[in-house]
């Protein structure tokens, strides 16, 4: 388990998220895949360990997840439960309440449905798009979300960017400078794509999250849509049949 200051700080992460004001920029297509159990699988560990410390999936039961996820209790209990001890508890925030108003002003909210509200190629831009900014408090700001209060707390994983900007006319047809798009300064402890399958199996366990039964109704609306074609078909070669001597 990372430490706590980690913990707290991508929880900090996760909430700019769902807070903060989106950016205009055309957001990167995370690949997430609800029925890849492994992605999933590791999207729990990398959440669990990585942003629980301050956000909870108060929609989601520890053993729901062991379940869909092919997870062990025994497993279960001993990586990914870090608040409770009881597997059929929800995921609760392993942040006091007290504290977290005295450190940010208001507890960090409740992530269950943010991959529902803004998506899993928002989630998976917005954790790949920060690049040093000392203007800014933390030293670091988001391409997807100007002036986020988060913290880069991936930096470490992702290692550092810097942002790049481009000459474009503004409504005056004066020169301005646009920021569009981020790269690489200095290498973090992962390989660029390394991080980004860190950051897709995060996006796909909170689309998991905020809809535990998808994969079962997509593949169930498959099933039904296939049986009503089948259907009509013979409804169709009934209806020629009964029709066949009336002129």
């Amino acid at each position: 388990m990372i430490k706590s200051w980690v913990l707290i700080a991508v929880g900090l992460l996760s909430g700019g998220i769902a807070a903060a004001e989106e950016g205009d920029m055309v957001l990167q297509h995370s690949g997430a895949d609800i029925n890849n159990v492994e992605s999933l699988q590791r999207g729990a560990r990398n959440f669990m360990n990585y942003c629980s410390g301050c956000h909870s999936l108060k929609y989601l039961r520890y053993n729901r997840m062991g379940t869909d996820l092919h997870i062990p209790d025994a497993e279960l209990k001993k990586n990914l439960m870090f608040t409770t001890d009881k597997v059929f508890d929800t995921v609760n925030i392993a942040m006091a309440q007290s504290d977290a108003v005295a450190w940010f002003g208001k507890q960090p909210p409740d992530l269950s449905l943010i991959a529902r509200e803004r998506g899993t190629d928002y989630i998976y831009s917005y954790l790949k798009g920060y690049y040093v900014d000392h203007t800014r408090i933390w030293g670091a700001n988001n391409l997807y979300l100007p002036n986020t209060a988060m913290p880069d707390v991936l930096a470490s994983l992702q290692g550092l960017q810097k942002p790049v900007f481009k000459n474009e006319p503004d409504a005056n047809n004066s020169a301005k400078m646009v920021l569009v798009d981020v790269e690489l300064m200095s290498p973090g402890a992962l390989k660029p794509e390394e991080y980004d399958q860190f950051v897709r199996d995060i996006a796909n366990f909170l689309d998991y999250a905020g809809e535990p039964i998808k994969a079962k109704r997509q593949s169930l609306g498959v099933f039904v849509t296939l049986f009503l074609l089948v259907l009509f078909v013979f409804a169709y070669l009934l209806k020629k049949e009964y029709w066949k001597d009336v002129h």
